[in-house]
């Protein structure tokens, strides 16, 4: 069995795709770049898809499924300007998750098109279907980024022996029911690296052991010290609460997290 394939229409369709994916994939890590840089990675990335369609190994799916990481990877170097392996792979993830919401999407609106069109399609009708897509996947990103922010707050902690207050983007997460077992109080996580810049704070006069349960392991012992003051900045003003409980534990916080602490709901309770 033989394919057709025209090199110009392919170029079109992948670098518009591309494009595409490049706006949301910087959508989703938080990063910015120009129009030239958007427009530069995108034909590169096609005119590389390009080269791997006419490799005279495998199949045209294979070809495709052969360049995909490198591909993603040099277009996300050039656009965002991101280095390191383990961040470009990262990164690229990201990119086939977008690609994959976004090419069900276009297969979902093509068929309809055709449906309505009467006709076979063509890349018209497959730019359109993109392009509606990409709308579509943008404003539901758009929201879910908004409803993030929301659930993020800002917490100032006075350091004694820094003399000084140190600034924790903090998320509010409302599935944390971490409690000190004998008084109940609640429980807020903060990273291992923000636990060493307010060591001071973490008198061993105040240590507290917490139990607590994850997906992956049953159960286990957090280390978790009383902090004297906390104040939690948020729309409203700001919240002063005292005799905070904060447990040490990089789970779920890395060190590229937007957010170093994860904040008990039960602190932004009047």
């Amino acid at each position: 069995m033989y394919y057709k394939l025209y090199i110009d229409s392919v170029f079109i369709l992948q670098m518009t795709t591309d494009l595409y994916l490049l706006s949301l994939a910087g959508q989703i890590m938080r990063r910015t770049a120009t129009r030239r840089r958007k427009w530069l990675g995108a034909a590169a990335g096609a005119g590389m898809s390009c080269l791997f369609l006419m490799l005279p190994v495998f199949t045209v799916g294979g070809r495709l499924l052969l360049g995909a990481v490198p591909v993603s990877m040099c277009m996300m170097c050039l656009t965002y300007q991101i280095h390191g392996v383990r961040r470009l792979l990262r990164a690229s993830l990201l990119m086939a998750a977008a690609g994959f919401f976004l090419g069900g999407g276009m297969i979902w609106i093509l068929n309809r098109l055709r449906t309505v069109m009467k006709g076979s399609g063509g890349l018209f009708l497959t730019l359109a279907a993109g392009v509606l897509s990409y709308l579509v996947m943008k404003a539901v990103l758009q929201w879910l980024l908004r409803r993030r922010e929301d659930n993020l707050r800002t917490v100032r902690v006075y350091v004694p022996s820094l003399g000084q207050e140190i600034r924790i983007s903090a998320l509010v997460d409302t599935g944390n029911h971490l409690s000190d077992p004998l008084s109940g109080a609640p429980v807020s996580v903060i990273s291992g690296k923000i636990a060493g810049c307010m060591a001071s704070c973490l008198s061993q006069e105040k240590f507290h052991a917490v139990p607590y349960r994850s997906v992956g392991k049953q159960s286990g012992i957090l280390p978790a010290y009383e902090l004297p003051e906390v104040l939690i900045e948020d729309a409203g003003g700001t919240l002063k609460r005292e005799h905070v409980i904060v447990a040490v534990c990089d789970t779920g916080i890395s060190e590229e997290s937007e957010y170093q602490m994860i904040l008990h709901p039960g602190l932004l309770e009047n």
